[in-house]
Formats: C-alpha cells, structure tokens, sequence
C-alpha cells in the first residue's frame, strides 16, 4: 500500500504544486489541504483538496487529517506549521500523549519540546551558535529603544526581519536610522505578502490579517548585515538526521529582497555540517529549509535563517543523496530508496515561473534548465496567467500596504 502524504499549505504558491509532483513521483499518494483556487487544484494529482479554512484551521486540519489518514504531513508556508504545532498543543491538552494526531505531527515536524524554538529566528540563531555554527548576531527588537540601540552599538546597514513571515515580505535590509523606524513599525504588522490583493486577504485569509488590525504584534528580529551573496538549502530528515540535501547559490531574485528565481546547485561542506548539527539539536524530521550568506571577501557560509517546512527546491532531483521526495518516501514508508534520475547535468536552474515573471526575456531561460512542468499542462497554464498580475500586484504592494493601515481597528 502507498503511503500518503497531506500538504498543508495556506499560501498560494506554485512551489507547492511542484513539490506535489516530485512526492507523487516518488511513490507518495498525494493529498492536500489549501484555500480556493490554489495551484494545487490545477494538477492532476489533486484535483479536490481539502479546504483550509482560516477562521477554524485546526478544525479544519483535524478534518482533513481523519478523511485522508496521512503517513506523513508536509507544511509548505510558516503559518502552515505553526497551525500543526497549535494543533498537537490542542490534541495533547485534550487527549494526552497517546492521541493519534500528536503522533503524527511529531513523526512529521520532530520533537515538540522544539516548536518554540524553531518558530522564532533569534531562538534558531542562538541555539545554532551553541552549536558553533557562524551566524551573524540576532537579537528580538521590542520597541524603537532597542533599535536605536542596537544600531549604536552594530551600525548601518543591518536586517530586520519579522518572525512568521515568508517569501521575503518580512525582511527589510535598512540602511539609515529612519527607514529602520519605519520598517520596524511596519514589520510590527502583519502585512499583506507581494502578489496578493488586499481584497482576497479579507474576503478569504482573515485570520493573518485580523493580527494586525488589533494591534497584535509580529515579533521583530535585528540582525547583523552579512556582505556576500545568498545560499539556500533543503534537506529532508528523520529524527534528528539528514538524509538527503539540496545546495544553491542564489544567482537571481524574483525581486529585491524575494525568493530566488535563479539558482546554481554547488557543494558547500560548511553548509552541510552547519545543517547536520541544527537537525541533531532540534530532532527534525520532514523537509525543512536553511538560508545562508556567503561572505563575500573570505566564502564562509553564515546561516541567515531557517525555515521548518518545506522551500521551493524541494521537488528538483540531482541524484544519490539528493533527492529528497525520494529519502521521505523511503523513511516514512520504511521501503528501499529509490532515486529518481538526475533532472538535468545542467547546474543553474531556471525556477519556473519565478524567473519567467521576473524577466520573459531573460538570458537564464536558455542557457539554464528552466523547470517547467510541461507535463502538467494545467498548472502551466495558470503560471503563465498569473505573470502579468503578478508584476502589477508587486508594484501595488506599499499601496496595499497603506490601504491595510487605513482600515486597522481602532486601540480598545
């Protein structure tokens, strides 16, 4: 019998549907569960998702994870995971340590006395220079007071960064003590991401956007600016050990600041015992992301970030050891590995449509290996509709912005 895996994922990213494809591949059955008209509706592998309801999403989880009976889940977006981790919190409080959903969620994610952790960047940072990892120093920036401290004592430039936050729309590099107030007190908020119309986040994603409308707090992080040039990884685990990784060195972004849209696959041994050691500590096990800073003078890899879910590489396969639907399959389900061939000799890869949107004419959508999933003829489709509102959405984003603030609630 094949082993199932349930997709959770609450941003409408086509990386989802592609990591779909690469888990059916493997020998997974695939199911999902995702708000309205997400890409994953446009395979052929999910033509009915469960539907994500984010005015009740633990209920609704809990549904979707008693229809489908699940081998494994795999959250694609923070908001995702954090609502698996509330979900075992809510499951162990009512049921206790035998209840079925906490067994699950603790086969997927790992140890759950490590959820706070991972769900807090200056609490990954930490942890991971106890490890002897080199990270940049991070500190949680609780009013405009730490900020102008912590700009005297480190300088310009330097990063903030919003925790539950994705895709970039959390990070701001800044540069002079006025743009960092402003960006602390917006990142305070929670803001709609790039490529997202404000109307769709009221009408159909409440509950991400209802924070910020009662002056809840994000929880913002300060961190020492790193020169250099952007790494990723994605590694698929299983109880503390990694079983197979994925390394790039980022060669272009979507936009300023956003997801990679040109990747190069290399080898970086810093990386991957920076990675290992991380995995140990935290007792991981799924897909989980890491984003590092090649320092520009000396090439050290300085870890940035991680991410406790699934990225958007994860469905690429470069063979032995790097194939990582492949490695999940085999761990969730107890069978022998089976490796799917190489998808290209090719090392610069071309994401689609992230590269596609960025730059239609783009010199990387030839001489790369531009990943389009032509077999999927329907979700290619929608790619390419979205590529024109997407370039109109992002440069609406501070209007969205200021139109978000308009319609806060007023302080009680």
């Amino acid at each position: 019998m094949k082993p199932t895996v349930l997709i959770a994922s609450t941003a409408r990213w086509f990386s989802t549907a592609r990591l779909a494809i690469g888990l059916a591949n493997a020998g997974f059955t695939v199911e999902a569960i995702c708000q309205p008209h997400h890409p994953l509706s446009k395979t052929r592998l999910v033509p009915r998702p469960y539907t994500y309801n984010m005015m009740a999403p633990l209920g609704s989880l809990a549904k979707a994870i008693a229809a489908t009976k699940p081998t494994t889940i795999v959250p694609t977006d923070d908001v995702a995971t954090r609502h698996l981790h509330q979900l075992h919190d809510r499951e162990r409080c009512h049921r206790g340590s035998s209840s079925s959903i906490c067994a699950l969620i603790e086969r997927s994610l790992g140890a759950p006395e490590n959820f706070p952790i991972v769900e807090a960047r200056a609490a990954v940072m930490a942890l991971a220079e106890q490890e002897r990892v080199r990270v940049p120093k991070t500190e949680v920036i609780a009013t405009l007071a730490d900020l102008d401290k912590w700009l005297s004592h480190t300088g310009l430039p330097t990063v903030l960064k919003a925790d539950g936050t994705s895709g970039g729309t959390g990070v701001r590099i800044v540069r002079t003590f006025e743009e960092a107030r402003r960006a602390f007190r917006e990142l305070r908020t929670v803001p709609p991401s790039p490529g997202t119309r404000l109307q769709t986040l009221l009408r159909q994603s409440k509950a991400l956007v209802w924070p910020g409308l009662h002056h809840r707090r994000n929880v913002v992080n300060a961190q020492v600016y790193v020169t250099g040039c952007d790494a990723i990884s994605e590694v698929a685990c299983w109880k503390g050990t990694v079983l197979a990784s994925l390394h790039f060195k980022v060669l272009s972004k979507q936009y300023t600041g956003g997801p990679a849209s040109v990747l190069r696959a290399i080898d970086n041994s810093e990386m991957s015992v920076a990675i290992s050691k991380l995995v140990r500590r935290l007792d991981l096990s799924g897909l989980c992301g890491f984003d590092f800073i090649l320092e520009e003078r000396t090439g050290d890899a300085h870890l940035i970030e991680m991410n406790p879910r699934a990225t958007q590489v994860g469905h690429l396969t470069f063979g032995p050891g790097h194939d990582l639907p492949a490695a999940l399959h085999s761990a969730a389900s107890g069978l022998p590995l089976r490796t799917a061939p190489r998808i290209t000799e090719n090392d610069t890869i071309a994401l689609f449509p992230q590269e596609w949107i960025r730059n239609r004419t783009s010199a990387f959508l030839e001489s790369s290996y531009h990943d389009v999933p032509w077999e999927q003829p329907e979700l290619v489709r929608a790619c390419v509709l979205s590529g024109r509102e997407s370039r109109v959405q992002h440069s609406q984003h501070e209007e969205w912005l200021q139109e978000l603030a308009a319609v806060r609630a007023p302080r009680p």
